[in-house]
């Protein structure tokens, strides 16, 4: 036993070093579900030289994403994270300062002023039309408030920048406008001549498989037995360039056929492996380009449903009735699920194997193309649009969801291989966006009903959402200035009458009951007349109390100003030196008014005035001499020569 003061001093084991600096945990990673698999959403500090301040973002953003259980998995928010780092990693060096210093809680790097400057650079990289520095700018600023709730270390003036908007507003969006009706139809044609030849070419995969065998027991050289190797999961990149000659020249024509096909811009691709591998596996099963045509008819022909919607079906939402097709749909923006029917439009046609062009035939089609692809790859689920495509890595087949975002093989590509009747290609506005196809349903929707707003928003929008992103197209502005054109027709159509002329014949005889209903006058209002009783100062009135100026029921309030204007005017031979001294009177208003004041107030009336005196041309010399014999004098309403005389 040691003696006291004796006893050794025990070496401890030392801790493991840490391999990260301080202020880094490690990778900031999210799953995020995404169509029936899992995403995954990576931070890395360690790819920044601002390590500390890109730790520091994630975290908080990490917090965002699980808190509010974002859909998505807040991925715009990594990106301005990741944007923002790149531009610390570059600016700071410039002015003499160390990335590594920048972080939330203080330090020697100035974050408001960098914030400042880098919202700058990302405006003037993608100029003032782009939303992407407004995005990625407010993504950032939540994270830092985030961080500024709970840590007290952050200083006050970055606190109150996180608290304010970005630098630059939010550029207005452009609403996409509708495809014509010349380019709905010439879609809709090389849609459906896409996918006829497709089912051509499937039939013809069929075929082939029939006659071929295990080309490990006969050979790699026959399309045949290719094509059965591609059903049974044995075509890939290596088999292919074990068994058949290094140089392509040197394979058998059938080869040839099936992989040389048009790109995009109309060249012909390389051939090799990559190509026969391709085409081959197009021989048995739909890949993304022969699923566009399906989307742009079912697009167009289903009106309540997004691009969105239709792409997240899977086989369980639909059901076969007796009247057509029911589509359960699911809109994730909205929170809602709602079933849709689409009839048939011929019962006859509704059969098994029917080649109809309405939605359950275009369901039905589909199906059918992509029947054996659900057979092959039985392990994926069960997706409507269900492609078929060749893996990269080792040329195999893989099946999986059609995003229609791959490259070179989005729908400006479909659109650029297609060919119309006289084989020019087909000439599509741009921008050549899914999302045009819905809004050209709802146009074509607003012309066949041609009813309101809310007739024309549907169920499945209310009115203002419809007058905001529908109601903007070029159709429907078409339609519009259409109605308005049959509005003012209808107004103009009833557009108020010249005064009627009695004649002194007519005049005499006016208590004749047939002469009064010649000028379409009662009775009783032909004895008033004759009476002096609906004398209104210039011209007679039928009824003053059914003015067209006035409440029906009220006596008009505008006479004589608008006596030359009323249907109801009745002028007698004996009124004409009153009409001829209103005459002069608005020739007098023409050199004391401005001719647009003139024309609003006195054109009408100085036209009527005109048509009367034509239609009475001889008495106009005996109503002259009767003015100036008697000295008679144009007597009106103080309120008149008010309003209308200056």
């Amino acid at each position: 036993m040691a003696r006291r003061g004796e006893r050794k001093v025990r070496t401890r084991a030392a801790a493991p070093a840490s391999p990260l600096a301080p202020g880094q945990i490690g990778i900031r990673s999210l799953l995020v579900p995404e169509r029936g698999r899992e995403k995954t959403v990576m931070l890395d500090p360690g790819d920044y030289r601002c390590s500390v301040l890109v730790a520091q973002l994630a975290d908080e953003w990490l917090k965002l994403a699980r808190g509010t259980a974002l859909r998505s998995g807040g991925q715009s928010y990594a990106h301005g994270v990741r944007n923002l780092a790149r531009f610390v990693d570059k600016h700071l060096p410039t002015l003499g300062l160390d990335p590594q210093e920048a972080r939330l809680n203080g330090g020697a790097v100035d974050l408001v002023a960098v914030l400042y400057a880098w919202e700058a650079a990302m405006r003037e990289e993608h100029g003032a039309e782009s939303g992407n520095p407004y995005d990625r700018a407010a993504a950032v600023l939540s994270l830092i408030a985030n961080r500024a709730a709970w840590d007290g270390a952050v200083p006050e003036s970055l606190r109150l920048r996180a608290q304010a908007r970005p630098a630059f507003r939010k550029p207005p969006e452009e609403p996409l406008d509708e495809f014509s009706n010349a380019e709905r139809i010439a879609l809709r044609d090389a849609s459906r001549a896409a996918i006829r030849a497709m089912e051509e070419r499937l039939a013809w995969g069929r075929e082939l498989l029939e006659a071929g065998v295990d080309p490990r027991q006969d050979s790699w050289r026959k399309l045949e037995n290719l094509v059965w190797a591609a059903r049974f999961g044995l075509l890939n990149s290596a088999a292919l360039t074990e068994k058949l000659p290094a140089h392509p020249k040197w394979w058998p024509q059938p080869l040839h056929d099936v992989m040389l096909e048009p790109s995009a811009d109309g060249r012909s691709r390389r051939p090799g492996i990559r190509q026969l591998g391709r085409g081959v596996g197009r021989l048995l099963f739909p890949d993304d380009m022969d699923l566009h045509p399906f989307r742009i008819l079912m697009l167009l022909g289903m009106v309540d449903t997004t691009p969105e919607e239709l792409n997240d079906l899977k086989l369980g939402d639909l059901e076969v009735t007796d009247g057509g097709l029911r589509v359960v749909q699911s809109k994730f923006r909205a929170e809602r699920i709602r079933a849709d029917l689409h009839p048939a439009t011929d019962a006859g046609e509704y059969v098994a194997g029917a080649g109809a062009w309405d939605v359950p035939g275009l369901f039905r089609r589909l199906l059918a193309a992509t029947e054996l692809s659900r057979e092959a790859f039985a392990d994926v689920e069960p997706w409507l649009m269900l492609e078929v495509s060749r893996e990269a890595k080792d040329g195999s087949l893989r099946a999986g969801i059609c995003s229609f975002k791959r490259r070179d093989r989005r729908f400006t590509h479909w659109i650029a291989q297609q060919r119309d009747a006289a084989g020019r290609p087909l000439e599509i506005s741009e921008p050549h966006d899914a999302r045009r196809l819905r809004k050209t349903a709802k146009v074509v929707r607003a012309t066949v009903l041609g009813g309101t707003v809310s007739d024309l928003a549907g169920d499945d929008h209310h009115v203002e959402v419809y007058r905001n992103h529908y109601a903007h197209g070029t159709t429907a502005h078409i339609l519009a200035g259409r109605a308005v054109n049959r509005a003012q027709e209808w107004v103009f159509g009833r557009t108020v009458q010249g005064p009627v002329l009695v004649a002194e014949e007519a005049e005499k005889r006016l208590e004749d009951a047939e002469v009064a209903a010649d000028l379409g006058l009662e009775a009783s209002q032909a004895k008033a007349m004759l009476a002096g009783e609906l004398d209104m100062g210039l011209v007679n009135c039928r009824d003053p109390y059914d003015s067209p100026h006035s409440a029906r029921g009220k006596v008009c309030h505008v006479a004589p100003a608008m006596c030359m204007l009323c249907r109801n005017a009745v002028v007698f031979t004996s009124q004409l030196p009153r009409l001829l001294m209103l005459a002069d009177h608005i020739e007098r208003m023409r050199a004391a008014l401005d001719p647009p004041r003139w024309q609003a107030f006195w054109g009408r009336q100085a036209a009527a005035l005109n048509k009367i005196f034509a239609e009475c041309e001889e008495l106009i010399p005996a109503a002259r001499r009767e003015i100036d014999e008697l000295g008679l004098r144009l007597d009106l309403p103080l309120g008149h020569r008010t309003e209308f005389d200056r």
